[in-house]
């Protein structure tokens, strides 16, 4: 279940790290939105680790804010100045304010299950059934049933999995520390300050 999206005009503050380069961007177009071959260069390696987990992320977050046309990947941001990423070589942080109807909230710690391919409990009770349920099938890497052919075995327990990510958009609290957002693109205009350039 999504439930998101709030139709507001009022605004929210974010924060992100991204390239310099992104300024020169912002100045040339007035907006900057994320593409494949800034994930490839971020990520090297293990880029296509997270293009299958933008896949996902990508048709769940355009059901609660629409993505322009256009535009591929979501770009992260901090919903909070005390979790947001510190600067590091060749980048600048960004403070942000938006209107929240562009805005997707979603639960951090729940997206760290997302990354590693795992069921997202509801408690630590259903965590314990789940677990159970791994256990009772022989299943000790439960990633393997998202990304190898396991997954074909147990079809089930694998939308089971699957069908548990919504929850990362369950949100009590979206300023918590214990919250992120994405943005489809960025707007030189919603830019209120650059802390770290």
């Amino acid at each position: 279940m999504l439930h998101n999206f709030k139709a507001s005009d009022e605004k929210i503050k974010l924060w992100t790290r991204q390239h310099k380069n992104l300024l020169i961007e912002l100045e040339e177009k007035g907006v900057y939105r994320a593409r494949q071959e800034y994930i490839l260069l971020k990520n090297d390696t293990i880029s296509n680790y997270y293009f299958k987990l933008y896949d996902w992320y990508v048709k769940q977050a355009e059901r609660i804010v629409p993505r322009p046309e256009g535009v591929t990947y979501p770009i992260w941001l901090s919903t909070s100045s005390d979790a947001m990423l510190q600067p590091a070589e060749d980048t600048i942080i960004l403070e942000l304010e938006v209107e929240r109807k562009h805005v997707v909230i979603t639960n951090f710690d729940k997206w760290g299950y997302v990354v590693n391919y795992w069921y997202v409990p509801l408690d630590k009770q259903d965590e314990k059934r789940h677990n159970e349920e791994l256990r009772k099938y022989g299943i000790g890497d439960e990633s393997a049933l998202y990304m190898s052919h396991k997954g074909n075995f147990y079809p089930l327990l694998r939308n089971k999995i699957i069908k548990s990510w919504e929850r990362i958009f369950e949100v009590s609290d979206e300023a918590s520390i214990l919250t992120q957002a994405t943005l489809w693109e960025i707007k030189k205009e919603w830019i209120v300050n650059i802390p770290y350039k």
